[in-house]
C-alpha cells in the first residue's frame, strides 16, 4: 500500500486556470508582428510545449529580429498586466483544504518567477495551504528541474532516514511535469484541462485526469496497489 504524505503542485495551468488568458496574451504579440493566430485551445494544445523558446520559434517568431528575452518580457508585462482574467479552477481551494486537513505536505514548484509567482498566489487567498513556494530567478522558464532536486535535497537532508520518495508526488499540468517528477525519482499525476492536451499527457505517463474529481480516485488506485 502506497500512501503519500508530500504533494509538489505545479501552478499554471493546475491550480491557475490561465490557458485562455495565455493565448490571448501570445496571440496580442502575434498580431503585433503580423504572424498567424491561435483560433482555439486545440491549436495551442498544439504547439504549446517546453522548452519555451522553442514553443516562441513554431509560433513564427523570429529570433534574428528580436530576441527571446525582449520577447519573454513583452509576453510576462502583458500577462500579468490584468488580474481579471485568470482565476483558480473551481475545485482547488475545496481539494487544498481537504488535503491540509489530512495533514500531507503541499508546496508549489513552478517555472514562473519567483516574485510574479507569489504576487500572484497572494491575490487568490491559497497561499496558507503550501508549506513552501518555489519559483525559478528570472522569467524565460527553461526549466524546474534543477529547482525541485534542490527542494528535494533538502527535505531529504532533513530527514534523511525517514526520506521516502515513493512518498511524494508532483502533480502538472504538461510533460514537462512529468520529466521533473522523473528526474526528481518521484511519482507523477497530470491533469489535463491546462497547457497540454489529454492525448499528449497520455503519451508520457499512464497516470492521467481531467479535474480533481479524477485525481481523488487515482490516489485511490495508487493506495490500494
Amino acid at each position: 500500500m502506497k500512501q503519500y504524505s508530500q504533494i509538489i503542485w505545479d501552478w499554471n495551468g493546475t491550480l491557475l486556470d490561465d490557458v485562455e488568458w495565455s493565448i490571448s496574451c501570445i496571440n496580442t504579440m502575434l498580431k503585433k508582428r503580423g504572424l498567424a493566430t491561435l483560433n482555439s485551445k486545440a491549436e495551442y494544445h498544439q504547439v504549446f510545449d517546453f522548452p519555451i523558446v522553442e514553443y516562441y520559434r513554431r509560433l513564427g517568431f523570429d529570433f534574428s529580429k528580436e530576441s527571446f528575452e525582449k520577447l519573454a518580457v513583452e509576453y510576462i508585462d502583458l500577462y500579468h498586466s490584468s488580474n481579471e482574467e485568470i482565476s483558480l479552477f473551481e475545485d482547488v481551494t475545496t481539494t487544498l483544504a481537504v488535503i491540509h486537513e489530512l495533514g500531507l505536505g503541499q508546496v508549489i514548484l513552478s517555472a514562473s518567477e519567483s516574485s510574479n509567482l507569489k504576487s500572484q498566489i497572494s491575490t487568490f487567498d491559497v497561499a496558507g495551504y503550501f508549506d513552501e513556494i518555489l519559483g525559478i530567478s528570472d522569467i524565460y522558464a527553461t526549466e524546474k528541474i534543477s529547482l525541485g532536486q534542490k527542494y528535494i535535497d533538502r527535505i531529504k537532508c532533513k530527514n534523511e532516514d525517514e526520506y521516502n520518495p515513493h512518498r511524494i508526488v508532483l502533480i502538472g499540468d504538461t510533460t514537462h511535469d512529468k520529466a521533473v517528477a522523473d528526474a526528481l525519482g518521484i511519482d507523477c499525476i497530470l491533469v489535463a484541462r491546462g497547457h497540454q492536451s489529454h492525448t499528449k499527457l497520455n503519451s508520457t505517463s499512464p497516470h492521467v485526469t481531467d479535474n480533481f474529481a479524477g485525481l481523488i480516485g487515482f490516489f485511490t488506485l495508487v493506495e490500494s496497489e
